[in-house]
């Protein structure tokens, strides 16, 4: 766990190699995962990370990811940030993550200065009372506290819903945003499987291939992830090789603080 946790915060260590007005270049290391194949969570946590350092005067309002082709873990990503935009309030950014193979990942970011302004929420259902310990569960590639009710583990049927509160250790709360990014790219996938009998997270690559094919984050409020933060997600389809799901990151007084929607390759084996 220890070791997950400092392999990724060093991973969002991003080592600058240039900046011309226009590009900022930076280099990124990828974590050392059994499968060898880098995260997507990874990389949307190295991209909000390097949208912060282009433009520092911002915070990331949100961020639309397309994953055209698989990254190897033992060659450094070359990370680009070319700016589109910026102005006062404003700035857009196009964002690459390139190999030797190419492009892995693409991004546009919006970034914003805080404003002042109406401030209102409609979350539907109020959040649940944050649960005990003894719900405490290990999901994959999280390395910190999460806790919930019944994985994504269970081949049973059940509807496409999930929730999951989640806490790192004490962190700088600058890098909030990008742990967020980084645990919303995990579960979505297994939420949209939960209403077919016999399926679940735990038979990706065996029973049936996925991969992340685009991901997208809002940032709504102002963050800390060392508080306990709820994760609440949906999958309304899954259709013609491909699932959809989204979900709200809520805190513990039920404050609204970001969004997020994911679609995927998902493709049974027969």
């Amino acid at each position: 766990m220890t070791d997950l946790w400092s392999d990724l915060l060093r991973c969002l260590q991003l080592r600058p190699v240039g900046d011309d007005g226009s590009l900022a270049v930076f280099e990124g290391s990828n974590q050392q995962l059994e499968y060898h194949r880098v995260f997507g969570g990874q990389i949307l946590g190295q991209f909000v990370t390097a949208a912060r350092a282009t433009c520092p005067d911002k915070t990331v309002k949100s961020l639309h990811t397309l994953f055209p082709k698989e990254g190897r873990a033992d060659e450094p990503l070359r990370i680009e940030a070319a700016r589109r935009h910026e102005g006062r309030t404003f700035a857009t950014l196009a964002i690459t993550a390139t190999q030797s193979s190419g492009v892995v990942a693409a991004a546009s970011v919006s970034m914003h200065a805080a404003e002042d302004g109406p401030d209102r929420q409609d979350i539907g259902a109020e959040v649940p009372p944050l649960l005990g310990a003894e719900h405490r569960a290990d999901i994959g590639l999280i390395p910190w506290e999460i806790r919930t009710l019944g994985g994504l583990d269970d081949e049973a049927a059940g509807p496409p819903d999930y929730e999951m509160w989640m806490r790192t250790p004490e962190v700088d709360p600058e890098l909030g945003p990008a742990l967020v990014a980084y645990a919303t790219d995990l579960t979505l996938i297994g939420t949209a499987l939960r209403p077919l009998e016999g399926l679940s997270q735990r038979g990706a690559q065996t029973a049936y291939t996925s991969a992340v094919t685009s991901h997208t984050v809002w940032f709504h409020r102002p963050l800390r992830t060392d508080n306990w933060l709820l994760l609440r997600q949906h999958s309304p389809l899954l259709a013609h090789g491909r699932a959809f799901g989204r979900g709200d990151v809520l805190t513990e007084d039920g404050t609204l603080v970001a969004s997020y929607a994911q679609e995927s390759l998902v493709r049974l084996r027969k």
